[in-house]
């Protein structure tokens, strides 16, 4: 898999991947007393974080983006 996700990307991905997974457990929001918001935001997080391991997103190779320089 070639790399397109670039660093700046690749953190603000980490970042919104830790908040979504923590985001259910300690905000005490509303929205999250539905069991179906926490399993979609964690499932959502841990697509981010699995993206910002990988440095290479589908959609983007779909699209055509390459945020990464090399």
């Amino acid at each position: 898999m070639p790399r397109n996700v670039g660093s700046i990307d690749r953190l603000l991905r980490a970042l919104l991947g830790i908040f979504l997974i923590a985001a259910p457990f300690v905000t005490g929001w509303p929205l999250f007393e539905a069991t179906w918001a926490t399993v979609v935001a964690c499932l959502a997080g841990g697509v981010m974080l699995a993206v910002a391991a990988s440095r290479f997103c589908p959609i983007y190779s779909l699209v055509g983006i390459k945020t990464c320089k090399a």
